[in-house]
């Protein structure tokens, strides 16, 4: 990787105060629901405005890159992000802070296809895997982190206090990389009916869709229910679950290196298969274990997950000609992002209420292992 490495890693950064922002409600949620004197279900419309903002804002976002280049892109999505944050940390009431959650969701939404293309355009396409696993740090560490940020934190300054300082953080990382960062001078190209032909002769397009569906199922899905299933159906504590749930993300930090390497040495597509046939297993096993079984099957199937990411976005990477890396991302991530953050985490909520929550997350954990079979079909060359 080489020259490459000091970029890859500042915009690793951007994309860590970008991802943190967006995932820091939750932890946030029960201190802003007093502030306020809002329902659980308000507070729930804050995460939707947050999902909506981010997936439309990926669906357009080549639009932006085409006019303004993927390094301006970045640099404004960072900017944005400040401006959403300090808009949100100011919020007045519940109408003014879903405002300011939507935009938070688009400044974010801008950042990963123009993100993607500068690495891709900068690393040596044998390196990938590693390049896109530093990258994946971003995430698995602001699972970690945040919870501990709102402890540490909130007392003193607050939750507009954090906001704040979030947006802050945007706006100097954003800096950073336009200062020091490389690469990324060159435009995206906007969706066009055209352009989606070329991507849609693909069958690994198509292919993609529905595996990147159940890999963000696999990782932020199962995240978002299991602090749940295990107060509801295993009688835990609910900080116990959420400690427990928190330090299981930790060796995620790790396996994403794991995952990227053994995408350049192996394969994407087999990379692909194993990490989510394992997490899928491992899902199917909290579903029916308790004791040492449950906790040790907590722990590895967000080891597996977060191997899927490095191999899963190099692949979609590389479809089609490399002018259009940015539009396959815009198109297939925000797919991804309905079905496994949304769809997913709805139908097994449903299942709960129909007192099936085990059986539901099994059908999570099975439907993740027939993905990781599908795989077969698909080529990574």
């Amino acid at each position: 990787m080489g020259p490459a490495l000091l970029t890859v890693i500042l915009i690793t950064c951007v994309f860590f105060v970008n991802f943190i922002s967006r995932i820091v409600l939750g932890p946030l949620a029960p201190i802003v629901e007093g502030d306020l004197n809002i329902t659980h279900g308000q507070t729930g419309s804050l995460f939707f405005m947050i999902s909506i903002g981010y997936c439309v804002s990926l669906l357009l976002s080549g639009f932006v890159s085409s006019r303004i280049s993927h390094r301006v892109t970045i640099w404004v999505s960072a900017l944005g992000m400040a401006i959403s944050l300090t808009f949100s940390a100011f919020s007045w009431g519940l109408d003014s802070l879903r405002l300011g959650f939507l935009l938070v969701g688009m400044a974010a939404g801008l950042y990963l296809p123009s993100g993607m293309s500068t690495i891709t355009s900068l690393v040596d396409r044998t390196s990938w895997g590693k390049a896109i696993a530093i990258h994946e740090l971003a995430p698995n560490l602001g699972f970690v982190i945040a919870p501990f940020m709102v402890s540490s934190l909130c007392r003193t300054v607050g939750w507009r206090g954090i906001l704040a300082l979030l947006a802050v953080a945007s706006l100097v990382g954003g800096a950073c990389f336009l200062r020091w960062g490389k690469g990324g001078e060159f435009k995206g190209v906007a969706p066009s009916l055209s352009s989606i032909k070329v991507l849609a002769r693909e069958r690994g397009f198509w292919l993609m869709m529905g595996i990147f569906g159940m890999g963000v199922g696999g990782s932020l899905g199962v995240y978002a229910m299991l602090p749940l299933f295990l107060v509801s159906s295993g009688g835990w504590e609910l900080e116990r679950a959420n400690s427990l749930v928190g330090l299981s993300r930790v060796i995620s930090s790790v396996t994403a290196f794991v995952g990227g390497w053994a995408s350049d040495r192996i394969g994407a597509a087999r990379t692909i298969s194993i990490a989510l046939i394992f997490s899928g297993l491992a899902t199917i096993l909290i579903s029916v274990t308790e004791g040492p079984s449950l906790t040790l099957a907590i722990f590895l199937q967000p080891a597996f997950a977060v191997c899927f990411f490095p191999a899963a976005l190099a692949t979609v990477s590389r479809l089609g000609p490399p002018e259009m890396r940015n539009l396959a991302i815009s198109l297939v991530v925000p797919t991804g992002f309905l079905v496994g953050a949304g769809m997913i985490p709805a139908l097994v909520g449903r299942a709960a209420d129909l007192g099936e929550f085990p059986l539901g997350l099994a059908g999570v954990g099975l439907a993740t292992m027939v993905s990781g079979i599908v795989t077969k079909w698909l080529k990574t060359g």
